[in-house]
Formats: structure tokens, sequence, C-alpha cells
């Protein structure tokens, strides 16, 4: 049988989209979750996003980058729009988009506040559902507000179920399902089910529109939706865009079919007049108000909804379809080849899941494992931003104040994204982060290798880089300094294509090297300062870990040597060397490169472990750990003794080199060997070089086989970081014992705080004083997986600390994998650790199989905590579900 017969038709779809002979990835679910309250859409004087675009202005106010929706879908240039809006007869104005907090309103910062679940979907999205809980009872915005507000920071935040608006049931669940028949075929089912006792009406309006751009003053042609056909089954509407042509919406049924503009409402927005009168919020005036001449009785505009009045009995299901297309001439768009469709690619869809991951039985577990990548599929966004076009302002607006010209993002001005973009979640950062998409990635290249490849391939362009070498760190601050994690995803995206689809793209793996080198002289040269390979990184988006805000100036003078970033950048040289020594076996000039990040590596690691004056190391030798060394201008150093993942960071820089390498590189393998010969101060930093005991196998990494273990019996202490869901980000010893800092009359403190944050040093919702974050953790079952590729049986550990039982490095990895995944998991008393104490999650059928992937994790009970739909780092734990059913 050739590899072509044995692709799944989701392979097939996406080898005709990799050849460019059908374009299936050019509709998905890329529509954000919230568009307002983006730096994107700020113009204001002081940079406070927030509060220059709100919540309430987003319903009349039109977006310049961007737009939003429900459960949503639009092409890959966000040229058309599709999404659900709706109206239970109560509430104040139509459901239109995702509410939540915003960063000054939560008592633990920005929180979506509603109920949404990414259940399936593929990476050509030709199928993909999304189920949303709509109440019955007027939506309680403001009690959500207001009790948020009114509680403190060591107070949880206050969530919708609370509000006992879901008790007796008194709610729709709408499921809208797509499916396409060819690329450019969509088929969309959209199911309601009153789950109360009582018959419900429910007004539902599903919206086509173009995205606004042709406010601002450029030359562009405006769109135009128009009612094309009407018949008794159905109505056909008509889109037209310059770029894409024309595009058909069949609507079935006789809903009524309403037409306006997406302008901005300027009467409402700054009491002047409007250009038309048909305006963004005119669905709302005219369903929740009974303005009947708010749309256009001529039919026509740039954004459309077919309106459908849906009277629902107690427990019964209402269906509307509606199809998107490039004909407009189906003969019988809804006939029994609709519903067939969806049939289909739901087989093709669990064909694909099975194909790539055949060894997993358990159901629930599968059932995890598909949430999962359905999250992280639905987390693809368009982005688009324009930095010099937004610093300067429009043609047709006002000009931006001064202040905003040379504020936030002032020097990105090459900065210029036009794509689909992998997000951590679309509601709470709908914008890319760098080391974030570095981590989403893994699983992403599990079951789509090629747009894994693509995203780490566009982060390193030209628009994007900064010509100093600088990442774009994310949104809010493009400057911000990430960890250095770029190359280790490039590599792990190779690997796992090449494992899993038997591919090797070297010219990917080439084309990225080539640009991280210019990123890694950047790092030497900025975080570096003082030439000693002791690296200053700044929070390195371990938000609110250190004693002081990392990424500012600190209250002592002086400047801070990071543990963590040193061994970040430790990390970095063996991934750069890792790729290089792979690059090699094909082109020689490798090996040369190679050779200076073997050599860089040495000088990293003899900083680590000899750094600055007695008493100032990053390893302290009393406590058998490394701590981040406060250097004073007088010219004294502190250690700033905080057992946190600072200290745990050094064991991921870890690699193994294979006698078979060492012998076919010769260059490289001499050049090794004169630096173990000629710079022994140096090589004896080394865990092992020369093929210690017997190994034929080398072993680089920071810390050796003592050393190792003393981070180790800390890390697998339950009375520390050993969690019974994960690796804690702090000591729970410093529960007992807070770490105090003075300077100049002020106090500084690190207590051990397993939930949410108690300070506003990072914004309320970034802490890493205590819970469990699934990248670290991910990032430490590799470490510790690479270690046992060297040292194997012959060397264990206590597992956990003092229980006298003894684990392999192997089996410790397998062990802190399976903790990660019971949080997800019903244990003995049949609940998940992720819903806490939410009765509703733990034991109602309609909700008990739903999951949501949060940021982190409480430390102590695995409750989840921060942003609830990201499914972008925490979809790793696909990953570990998976190779947990290959292993075990």
């Amino acid at each position: 049988m050739s590899a072509e017969s044995r692709l799944t038709a989701e392979e097939i779809r996406l080898k005709e989209d990799r050849e460019r002979t059908a374009y299936w990835r050019r509709w998905g679910s890329y529509l954000s979750d919230r568009q307002w309250g983006t730096v994107r859409e700020d113009y204001s004087k002081d940079g406070e996003a927030w509060d220059y675009f709100s919540f309430e202005q987003s319903h009349y106010r039109a977006y310049r980058w961007g737009e939003d929706g429900i459960g949503g879908i639009s092409d890959n240039h966000q040229r058309i729009c599709f999404a659900l809006s709706f109206w239970n007869g109560e509430d104040p104005f139509l459901k239109e988009r995702l509410f939540g907090l915003t960063n000054s309103q939560g008592n633990h910062g920005e929180d979506v506040k509603e109920y949404y679940f990414q259940l399936d979907n593929t990476p050509s999205h030709a199928y993909m559902k999304f189920l949303y809980k709509y109440p019955q009872q007027a939506f309680p915005y403001e009690r959500l507000l207001q009790e948020n507000q009114d509680r403190g920071l060591n107070d949880r935040e206050f969530e919708l179920i609370e509000t006992g608006i879901f008790d007796e049931d008194k709610y729709f669940d709408i499921t809208v399902e797509y499916a396409k028949e060819t690329d450019e075929d969509i088929l969309i089912k959209i199911e309601i089910i009153n789950r109360s006792d009582e018959t419900k009406t429910l007004h539902l309006l599903p919206n086509l529109w173009f995205r606004n751009t042709w406010s601002w003053g450029y030359e562009v042609e405006k769109p135009k939706l128009k009612i094309y056909d009407r018949c008794d089954e159905y109505s056909t509407i008509e889109a037209e865009q310059s770029d894409l042509g024309k595009r058909w919406l069949y609507c079935n049924s006789q809903p009524q079919l309403l037409f306006t503009e997406n302008n901005t409402n300027y009467r409402r927005l700054a009491s002047r007049k409007n250009e038309s009168p048909y305006v963004k919020d005119s669905f709302n005036s005219y369903v929740v108000e009974g303005n009947k001449n708010a749309v256009n009785p001529d039919n026509i505009g740039t954004k459309f909804a077919a309106y459908y009045q849906l009277e629902i009995d107690p427990g019964d299901t209402k269906v509307v379809k509606l199809r998107l297309c490039d004909n407009p001439e189906i003969e019988s768009p809804f006939g029994s080849n609709f519903d067939n469709t969806f049939r289909t690619r739901l087989q093709e869809a669990n064909k694909l899941y099975q194909r790539i991951c055949p060894h997993e039985k358990n159901e629930e577990l599968c059932n995890i494992k598909r949430q999962a990548f359905a999250g992280l599929l639905w987390n693809k966004q368009y982005y688009h931003y324009v930095i010099d076009t937004w610093l300067e302002g429009d043609l047709a607006q006002p000009d931006p104040p001064e202040q905003h010209k040379h504020g936030k993002n002032s020097d990105w001005v090459h900065l210029h994204t036009d794509d689909v973009i992998s997000m951590p979640d679309k509601w709470e950062y709908p914008y890319f982060a760098v080391w974030d998409l570095a981590f989403h990635m893994i699983p992403m290249a599990v079951i789509d290798p090629d747009f894994a490849k693509e995203q780490l391939d566009h982060l390193t362009r030209e628009w994007y880089m900064h010509p100093n070498g600088q990442l774009p760190a994310y949104e809010w601050d493009f400057n911000g300094v990430n960890p250095p994690v770029h190359a280790w995803a490039a590599w792990r995206v190779y690997t796992i294509e090449r494992k899993m689809y038997g591919r090797c793209d070297k010219k990917f793996l080439e084309r990225v090297f080539q640009k991280l080198l210019l990123n890694f002289t950047w790092w030497v040269n900025q975080q570096d300062r003082d030439g000693n390979n002791v690296f200053q990184g700044g929070f390195l988006g371990l938000d609110n870990i250190g004693v002081f805000n990392r990424g500012g100036e600190l209250p002592t003078g002086g400047e801070l040597s990071q543990s963590d970033g040193t061994s970040w950048m430790a990390m970095y040289c063996l991934d750069l060397l890792t790729i290089a020594l792979e690059l090699a076996r094909d082109n020689e000039v490798y090996e040369d490169i190679a050779s200076k990040f073997f050599e860089h590596f040495l000088y990293i690691v003899d900083a680590m472990n000899h750094f600055g004056t007695e008493g100032s190391d990053l390893w302290n030798e009393e406590d058998g750990f490394y701590y981040d060394v406060l250097n004073l201008p007088n010219g004294k150093s502190i250690d700033l003794k905080v057992r946190s993942l600072v200290g745990l960071i050094p064991l991921l820089a870890v690699t193994t080199i294979e006698q078979e390498t060492m012998e076919k590189l010769k260059g490289f393998s001499g050049r090794v060997d004169w630096f173990v010969n000629n710079r022994p101060q140096l090589s004896s930093n080394l865990a092992c070089m020369e093929g210690c005991d017997n190994h034929s196998r080398r072993l680089l990494a920071i810390v050796d086989r003592e050393r190792l273990r003393l981070l180790l019996q800390k890390m697998l202490d339950e009375t520390e970081f050993f969690s019974d869901y994960g690796i804690r980000s702090v000591s729970r010893y410093h529960q007992e014992h807070p770490y105090t800092f003075k300077t100049n009359g002020d106090e500084y403190t690190v207590a051990y705080e397993p939930a949410e944050s108690p300070t506003y040093m990072f914004g309320g919702n970034s802490n890493w004083r205590g819970p469990i974050w699934f990248p670290i953790n991910y990032l430490l079952i590799e470490a510790l997986q690479k270690f046992d590729f060297y040292y194997g049986e012959d060397f264990k550990i206590e597992c956990p600390t003092g229980s006298g039982k003894m684990l392999t490095l192997w089996e410790v990895a397998l062990e802190l994998e399976k903790r990660l995944i019971s949080m997800f998991l019903r244990n003995e008393s049949g609940c998940r650790p992720i819903y806490g104490d939410f009765a509703k999650f733990q034991s109602d059928p309609y909700w008990r199989d739903l999951i949501l992937f949060n940021e982190y994790y409480h430390g102590d009970n695995g409750a989840g905590l921060g942003a609830s739909h990201q499914t972008g780092w925490t979809a790793l734990v696909a990953k570990l579900i998976m190779q947990r059913g290959e292993y075990c």
C-alpha cells in the first residue's frame, strides 16, 4: 500500500492545501472573541486600551483592525465574517459578543464571564463545533461587575455560575456546527435546545458582514450585501467584495432579512451626525428597541442578519441551516446531502484523531484530548496590525495624540501583520505572544505540522522580527523579553513531523535557524551588558515571580543577575547546537556554527557555576539551589533566596549527542576534543562530554549528577514544589517562611500563593508565585527524559521525596505527566479537580463532560485559574495524553 493511499481524508485536504490545488484553510475559525480593549484599537494618549475602546462601545463603534463575534468564522484576511447573535427577550441589548471584565474591573484582572466550549475542529476546518450556553433570564452584567469590584485581592473571582442564573436549567444550549462540502462551500447548522421546563422564545440572528475597510480615508471599493433570490424554502444573499469576489449565503425557511452598515453610530459615540442612518447597532435597535426604521428598506448594506424567532418547548430542539459558498445556483441547498456531509466530516475527523493517537482507548482521555485539540484550532485568529499606519493615524480620522506616536510599540514601525496566527486565548489574549506560540506549536505539529512551521517561520520574518534581531513579545509591549524558546519549538516541530509523518523539512529548519542567529546575537548584545555570560532578561514571561518587578528598575539600584535568564540562554545554545548538527549532516559549513554554540554553552555553564566573587554565585552551595543574585551599586551581591522556578529552570538546559554524530561530523568532533583537552577549566563544568562510564553518548547540561540530585530532591518534595497536580511555580515552603527583602524603609515579600495573584504587579491574573503552569511543567518532563536517556537505570531518585520509593528519571517524568493529566480527569469522588467546587460542572449531565483549559492551576487542589480558554499552551495536555498512551 502506498503512503498516499494511507492518508486520511483530512490529510488529503491538507496535502491539497499545501500543494495549492485547493484552499481548505481559506475559511476557518479566525474571528476573534474580543476586538475591543486591544492595543490595535487604542488611539489614546495614555495607552489605556481597555478604557479607550470599551465593551459598551463595541456594540455601535466600528473596529479599525479586526472583528469579533460568537462562534464565528471568516476568510483568512477577514474580508467576510459570519457569527451568531441572540436575544432572550430579557437582556438590555443583543448578545453579539462575549462579555467580560477589563483589567481594572476584575479583582483578579480581566476575565471573560460567559460559558462557551470549543468542542471540535480539524486543521482544514472542514468540521468545527462550538457550544454557547445562553441564560434565559436577563444577563447579570451589572452584578458581575459590582461583585468583582467589591471583592479584594484575597478573594476569588465571582463567576457567572455563582449568580444562580443557570439554576433550574433556565438556559439555551446553542450549538453551531460547520462542515465544508468543498473548500469554498461551508454548511452551517445551528441547533438550539431549551433546557428549561417552560416554553421559551429565542431570537436568533446569524450575521454576515464585511470588516470595515472603507471608513479610514483610503481608496477602497466598498463591498456590498444584497438579496439575490427568495423562495418559500430559503433566501439567498449575495456578498460582493473586490478581492474575494462574490459569495452567497443561503438561509433556510423564511427569516426576516435585515440589512445595515458596519459603520460607527457617531450619534451615540460623539453626539454628532451619522454618515448613514443605518449603523453597526441597527439590528439591536430593530429587535430589542422595536425601531422598525433602523434597518435599510432597500435591503442592501455591509452587514446582514437572518432574523429567526424561535418558540421552543421544554427540552425541545430547533435547527436552523445556512450555507456560505461560491455557487448561487445550488438546486437543493438543504437537501439530504446537507446532513450527510456533516456525518461524513465528523467521521473523517474521528479517523484523523484515531490516526494520530491509535494507542489511547480510554474514552474520557480521548474526550479531553479531542477538546484540547479543538480549542487549539479554534484559537487561530486573523491578526492585522500595521504599526506605522497605527502610529500616524488614518486619513479620514482625527490625528492621534502626540503621546500616542511616541509611546507603546513606537519603535516597531517595521511590523506589518496580516496573517492567521495562533492566539493564547481569543478573549483574554486576542493577540500573539511569542513564547506562548512556541508551546502551542508542539500539539499543533501533531495534527498540522505545515501550520506549525508556518507560524514559527512568520515570527522570524522581517515584517515581524525587529531589524536588531529581537522577536516581538506581545501586543502590549513588543519590546518585552520572553524566554528564547523559539529554537526549541522549531526543533520539536521538525522532529514531531519526522516521527509522525515521515517528512524531514530541513529547509524549514535552516530558514528559521538562519534568522535565529540574529536573535541570539541580540540576546548576547542586549541582555548580557557586562559580557560575563550572566543574563538580565527582565521578567522573562514569569510575571510576578520575583521579589521585585524584574522588568523594571530595582529599588536598590544596581542589576539583577538572573538564574533563569542565564539558564534560558544555555538552553537556547543547546537548541541551536542541536539544529546546527542536524543541518551539518548535509552541509559541513554548519559544523563551524555548531562549534560556536558548543563553546558559548561552555562559557554560560561556567558563569552559572562560578559567577562573581565568593558568596555571590547563582548556585548556593548551602541550600543546594540556584537563586537570582542582586548586584548592588557598592559592589556587594546578595542571593535572593526565593525557592521558585527560577532555580529549577537550569534543569532545562540539557541535551545528548550520539557517538554516530561525533563520528560523522569530524570537524565538530575535532573542535570538541580540542576544548576538552585545552580548556579544562571550562569542560570540567560539563556533566560528561568524553563518553563517561562506557557511554558512547555524550551529555551536555548545566547541572552535574550531584546538583541534579539536589535540585530534584526539592522539586519532588510535596511540601515544596511537588503538588498532586504538577510542579508549583514557588515552593510551598514559603507559605510558612515568606522571603522578605528590606531596602530604603520598604519591605518586599514573596510568599507561597497557590491561586490568584495577591498583587497588581503584572496585572491580576499573572501569578507565578505558587500556581501550576503547563509550559514549564512540560519542559521539565522533557528535561527528565533527556537526563534519563543518558543515565538510565544508573540514576534513581526518591519520588516523592521522603516516600522511600525510588524511581528512574523516566518514571519520574511519567509520574509528573500523570499528575498533570489528573487535573482534567474525574477522581475517585467523580469530580474533575479543574472545576473545584462548582457542582454544575461536576455532576450535571449537560456540563460535566465539557472541558475548559485554563491559563494556570491552583497549586494545591488543581482548580483552573486565569484565562479560561487558554487552549494554546494548555493544549500540551493532549500531547501528554498521546505520549502516555504510546509509552504506557
